[in-house]
């Protein structure tokens, strides 16, 4: 976890036009954040890879990955991390279902 990701993830789960009265409040979201926050290793980033990629605000989850010794990053945007000017190759890029076939959950 790095500031930029929390700042999103902050700024998700606050959103009440995402969530109206379906599924969590907001209180319940903050208590979920919170417990997944606790769960979280920081990583400070004292660098700027910069890979180059189409959306340039996912460029620093590239950065922490690397950073945290990630194996994989988890998204269903795939398509936006195709095309990376720098590669990183023991970084994999999957979908949820994928890395989930993978460990066969």
């Amino acid at each position: 976890m790095g500031n930029s990701l929390f700042a999103e993830y902050e700024d998700v789960c606050g959103r009440e036009e995402l969530f109206g009265a379906r599924f969590l409040s907001s209180a319940e979201r903050t208590e979920l954040l919170d417990a997944f926050l606790s769960c979280c290793v920081w990583v400070p980033i004292y660098y700027l890879w910069r890979p180059n990629l189409k959306d340039e605000a996912d460029n620093h989850l590239v950065e922490l990955a690397i950073g945290g010794g990630a194996a994989a990053i988890v998204t269903a945007n795939k398509r936006d991390f195709a095309r990376a000017e720098l590669l990183f190759p023991q970084l994999s890029i999957q979908t949820a279902g994928e890395l989930l076939a993978e460990r066969k959950f």
